[in-house]
């Protein structure tokens, strides 16, 4: 398999629509019967100049004008969370396996008073609080969105 056929495939993906994960991107490119590890799907991605958003990997230049296009963080937090527990002054929010970035940029970009940092990993969102009132009160927020 060539650079290039890989290139032209991942730009037909994207083409078609949102990618959320690199193993998402990987599992499509199999299905096309093409095999890219995921250093050389890292490769790719820095040279096809693709961008993370929160609603997955899109194409050069295409990042700043669908911004508005992007799901609201209620879809978000209804189509990916699956739990919102509260620990002192920390949430801990569980996703679907791939979603927790992107549903945590979603919540970034309401830039909450209640939340004072927000990590995440493959399924799982951590957010600080400053204490355990202000938590509750943010995963009180985050499970109504849930309903």
């Amino acid at each position: 398999m060539s650079k290039l056929s890989r290139h032209k495939a991942i730009l037909a993906l994207l083409e078609e629509g949102p990618v959320l994960s690199q193993d998402e991107l990987q599992r499509l490119l199999r299905k096309r019967g093409l095999d890219a590890g995921q250093a050389t799907l890292s490769r790719d991605i820095r040279e096809l100049g693709l961008a993370k958003t929160a609603s997955g990997y899109s194409l050069p230049g295409r990042e700043a004008a669908g911004e508005g296009d992007l799901p609201s963080v209620s879809r978000l937090v209804r189509e990916f969370v699956t739990s919102v527990r509260a620990a002192q002054n920390l949430l801990v929010i569980k996703t679907s396996v791939g979603s927790a970035q992107p549903v945590a940029a979603a919540l970034d970009g309401e830039n909450w008073p209640e939340a004072l940092g927000t990590i995440a990993g493959d399924d799982t969102i951590l957010i600080v609080c400053a204490d355990q009132r202000t938590a509750r009160r943010l995963a009180d927020r985050i499970e109504e969105m849930l309903e």
